[in-house]
């Protein structure tokens, strides 16, 4: 698998930057060579190296693993007070300025 300079542009597209023709010749290169460097890794045997710890173990008590709290309902912030500290609301939502033109 390699990087294009069309898949550079698309993910500059989506992450909303603007590359200059070398820096985008430069992502090229370095996405690329990330991928090889992958590809090597993914070449090692792995087979006798012990698996890390997962948080997941926690989860599973039959297998002994400390048990991850119970989830509690409680009671949410008062719209009413946290929307009179707001220097714009609707009375429902915060008011933001648009910051990203499209």
């Amino acid at each position: 698998m390699t990087v294009s300079g069309q898949d550079v542009d698309r993910v500059a597209e989506l992450a909303n930057l603007e590359l200059t023709a070398s820096e985008k010749t430069a992502m090229v290169r370095d996405l690329n060579a990330l991928l090889d460097h992958f590809a090597q890794l993914n070449e090692l045997d792995t087979s006798d190296v012990p698996a890390t710890s997962q948080i997941a173990d926690a989860r599973q008590p039959e297998q002994g693993a400390a048990r991850l709290r119970e989830d509690e309902v409680a009671p949410s912030l008062d719209r009413e007070l946290v929307l009179s500290c707001a220097p714009d609301t609707d009375h429902v939502f915060f008011k933001v300025p648009k910051v990203i033109e499209r």
